[in-house]
C-alpha cells in the first residue's frame, strides 16, 4: 500500500483553544519532544510551538488525530521560526 501524503495546506491547519490561562486545547500536533511542569516542547504544522507554565500536565492526548489537551497554569505560547537555509542570496532573492 503506497503512502499517501496529506496535502500541504491540510498539514498547516491548526486550532488553538486557551480557556482562562488554565486549559490548553490544540489540534495539528504531530509530535511532543519534551515536556515536564514548567514547559511542554511541541512538534505542529506550523513549526514547534514551546508553552510555558507552572504545574502543567498533558491531559489527553491523541497523536493520530493531532489533538491535545493540556491542564496548568500557562503563562506563554510561542512558535519557533524556522531558519533560512542556503547562503545571503538565496535569503534575498529566494
Amino acid at each position: 500500500m503506497a503512502y499517501e501524503q496529506a496535502p500541504k495546506s491540510a498539514q498547516k491547519e491548526q486550532l488553538l483553544s486557551l480557556e482562562n490561562r488554565e486549559k490548553l486545547s490544540l489540534t495539528g500536533v504531530s509530535d511532543v519532544s519534551g515536556f515536564d511542569e514548567s514547559l511542554i516542547a511541541l512538534v505542529t504544522g506550523l513549526g514547534p510551538l514551546t508553552v510555558r507554565g507552572e504545574q502543567l500536565h498533558i491531559d489527553r492526548i491523541d497523536l493520530n488525530a493531532g489533538q491535545l489537551e493540556v491542564r496548568g497554569k500557562i503563562r506563554e505560547l510561542s512558535y519557533e521560526e524556522s531558519a533560512h537555509e542556503g547562503g545571503l542570496w538565496s535569503r534575498l532573492f529566494g
